[in-house]
């Protein structure tokens, strides 16, 4: 029989590729969201599959978290609240969902004994010197309470390890893009690029775009995220994953910008959440896990661009 994997935040974006990675890996996935990042578009292509079931929830809810978790063998836990500036303006609805959230989906699979990947973010980071990119063992220093409560739900999750022996992996992708991401102010840049090229509209970056981005596509994403949390080898362990190579907001710019688009500098609305590098060393995936990224840049947002026309975004 199939092994079950239960995904949290299974309709947002980066949980809609990890639970056709799964699905395409021969796996039952049961998705639990509440929709309120994600949305049902996301999955309807899954919603024929025999393999897939989604339930709508919260995991600030413990008791219906709790509900989720028979037969299940592993929890992919993805659901957050993701948007730094909104981090700003309102960190306590980041901490009750990334921190008291994810002690919820932690205590369930305490009482299971349901292995655990709890997917963070590369924004914990301390900015990276010029020479290298960012490994584990760079120093964190979250600049947004978004970027502090996903350390939070890191730490708690590793005491758990340590404390329980729940088999409990922490990994940090660095900055993801691709189809069904939001093009709004929520999304990412590649995507809110992307769409304002479409519809002739200036491109807009915050400050003078010198910051740079490991800029990482979706399906590698997903494809590392899988990898991770089916290898032994990985439990215990915190694991980065991106190009190692990073862009400037400039140059993504004029990459993306087509024919007449025009590209504007604009005041930051938060400038104290900027990251100026971002850079992944990506040496442990590798090394652990055998993992590489496969889509360039230029292939990626050419594979996004025919995605959102296709869609007319």
């Amino acid at each position: 029989m199939a092994e079950t994997a239960l995904v949290t935040g299974a309709a947002g974006f980066i949980g809609r590729w990890v639970t056709k990675e799964l699905l395409d890996r021969g796996y039952r996935v049961h998705g639990y969201d509440d929709f309120s990042g994600g949305s049902r578009e996301n999955v309807a292509a899954f919603a024929d599959d025999p393999d897939f079931t989604i339930v709508e929830g919260d995991i600030r809810d413990a008791d219906r978290v709790a509900a989720q978790f028979d037969d299940v063998d592993i929890c992919l836990h993805l659901a957050a609240e993701i948007d730094v500036h909104e981090s700003l303006n309102d960190p306590g609805s980041h901490f009750e969902t990334n921190v008291v959230g994810t002690q919820h989906v932690l205590e369930a699979c305490r009482q299971t004994d349901t292995r655990l990947t709890l997917v963070g973010t590369c924004m914990v980071y301390d900015v990276a010197d010029a020479d290298g990119g960012i490994d584990e063992g760079h120093p964190v220093d979250p600049a947004s309470p978004y970027a502090g409560t996903k350390l939070a739900g890191e730490d708690i999750a590793m005491s758990y390890y340590h404390g329980y022996d729940l088999p409990v992996t922490v990994l940090r992708p660095f900055n993801t893009y691709g189809p069904f991401q939001k093009a709004s102010n929520a999304g990412g840049v590649v995507s809110i690029f992307t769409k304002r090229d479409l519809a002739g509209e200036t491109l807009k970056i915050y400050g003078d775009g010198t910051q740079t981005r490991d800029l990482m596509y979706a399906t590698d994403c997903a494809r590392f995220i899988v990898e991770a949390s089916t290898s032994d080898d990985a439990v215990g362990e915190v694991i980065n994953a991106g190009t190692g190579e990073d862009v400037s907001i400039n140059k993504l710019a004029e990459l993306i910008a087509t024919g007449d688009t025009g590209i504007e500098h604009v005041e930051h609305h938060h400038p104290q959440s900027e990251i100026d590098r971002l850079r992944c060393d990506p040496t442990k995936a590798h090394e652990l896990l055998g993992w590489e990224p496969t889509v360039s840049l230029e292939e990626g947002v050419d594979r996004l661009r025919t995605w959102m026309c296709e869609k007319e975004i």
